[in-house]
């Protein structure tokens, strides 16, 4: 391998990665033992003490509260376009780190993604908010429908509306996590209408699946295996299981929300710390409306629950991990990228977006659509970010870094040659996309 090539963001293998119980806990507290945080919050390579702002802090104190202790550079540098937080941070500072970073990604002044961001934000002085409001109305109405087709299903003891309930129960869910990624709300709680915990995706889809995409560190990598393993290692994966992947893969959407459900159940178990709160009984709102509406027995409404939370699980699945990364020609943890490499040069390596949803804001709210520009920025609303694109394109061109798209069937296809893929390949950003 030529010297000017990397096979890994990270310098050092995570703490805790392979553990049989992969938590966001677990994750986060090996970003403490790995980041050289020194118990306070690192941002690049200064240290700050935060601990009198956490309150304050305008996105939510959680934010702040389950960082402590790690490396914040690829949330900071994401979620502040603008230079607020910056100026802020002179008064929080307490001294320069003693450790390099665990990281390899760069955020240089003259790189693309601090060029791209000074661009998007002077574009956002003039973008039509309208579209961030139609976002709310979208999520309100298929909420609305998903109780609607949920009430009709157990009153006439339809298995068939019940899954068209869990269709909207899944793109409602889907929708939530745009707003989970925004300050607190009360949208952001929709994503707990099925076993799922938006606070627990803030830290494992928010903060490590979307600084570090399809790499060691991106929990949404490490949750699946060793039953469904992306990374093209040989070492995790035989023959056999690279082939029966493609089988039980459905099986294994169609229990992803009981899944972590149960996990949380087994981590409060096991360590005798509470991962539940009082927002996780959203769950649970539901069925009782079912029960309530439904003039039948508590076990009959029970039944259809369970089935329309399936049905959502599976849909999740189907339409989430096979949205934008799991492609062999998006880069995975073991492929060859350019060393010293740029935070958004990174982020289109390891995205291919979904073509077949551009221009509708349904399509894009519902299916992780948009999802480059979203990685890049991921506080803007998904209504916004199609104003973005003529900027982001300039910056492509400037970086002769190619942005890639395919439609949502070749993304399936893909998906599964990578469950099977072991050959690592070379990722150049100027090199065009050529399927197969």
């Amino acid at each position: 391998m030529a010297n000017n090539y990397i096979t890994t963001i990270a310098k050092k293998y995570p703490s805790f990665r392979d553990e049989p119980l992969k938590t966001v806990y677990r994750w986060l507290d090996g970003k403490r033992q790995d980041d050289g945080a020194e118990g306070l919050w690192r941002i690049h390579d200064t240290l700050y003490d935060f601990t009198d702002f956490v309150e304050r802090h305008p996105g939510g104190p959680e934010w702040l509260r389950l960082t402590k202790g790690t490396d914040i550079t690829e949330a900071f540098e994401t979620h502040h376009i603008t230079l607020r937080a910056e100026g802020l941070l002179a008064k929080y500072k307490v001294r320069e780190a003693t450790e390099p970073r665990a990281v390899r990604l760069t955020f240089r002044d003259d790189g693309f993604y601090r060029t791209l961001k000074r661009r998007v934000r002077d574009k956002l002085k003039d973008v039509d908010h309208g579209p961030a409001k139609r976002s709310k109305l979208i999520i309100d109405s298929m909420l609305a429908a998903a109780f609607g087709l949920a009430f009709l299903a157990i009153r006439l003891n339809s298995y068939a509306l019940g899954a068209v309930s869990g269709l909207f129960v899944c793109w409602t869910m889907i929708s939530a996590h745009n707003f989970f990624h925004q300050r607190d709300n009360w949208r952001m709680m929709a994503f707990n209408l099925a076993f799922s915990s938006y606070r627990e995706w803030r830290v494992s889809h928010a903060m490590s699946h979307h600084n570090f995409p399809n790499s060691i560190l991106d929990l949404e990598i490490s949750y699946f295996e060793p039953f469904l393993c992306w990374l093209p290692n040989p070492a995790i994966k035989s023959s056999m299981k690279r082939l029966a992947s493609w089988v039980y893969g459905p099986i294994v959407y169609s229990f992803l929300f009981y899944g972590e459900f149960l996990k949380r159940l087994i981590e409060t178990y096991e360590t005798g710390k509470n991962t539940f709160f009082l927002d996780d009984l959203v769950t649970f709102i539901l069925p009782t409306f079912m029960y309530v509406v439904g003039a039948t027995s508590l076990w009959e409404v029970i039944k259809m629950w369970l089935f329309i939370v399936l049905v959502a699980s599976f849909l999740f699945g189907l339409i989430g991990l096979n949205a934008a990364h799991h492609h062999p020609k998006a880069v995975h943890d073991g492929d060859q990228i350019p060393a010293d490499i740029d935070f958004a040069v990174y982020q289109m390596a390891a995205v291919i977006d979904r073509s077949d949803t551009k221009g509708s804001q349904f399509m894009v709210l519902t299916s992780f659509g948009d999802h480059c520009l979203h990685h890049l920025f991921p506080t803007l609303d998904h209504g916004i970010l199609p104003q973005l694109y003529p900027v982001f394109f300039e910056t492509c061109r400037e970086f002769e870094t190619v942005y890639r798209e395919i439609p949502w069937l070749q993304h399936i296809i893909g998906q599964h040659k990578q469950l099977a893929r072991v050959e690592t390949m070379t990722y150049k950003p100027s090199e065009k996309l050529a399927l197969y």
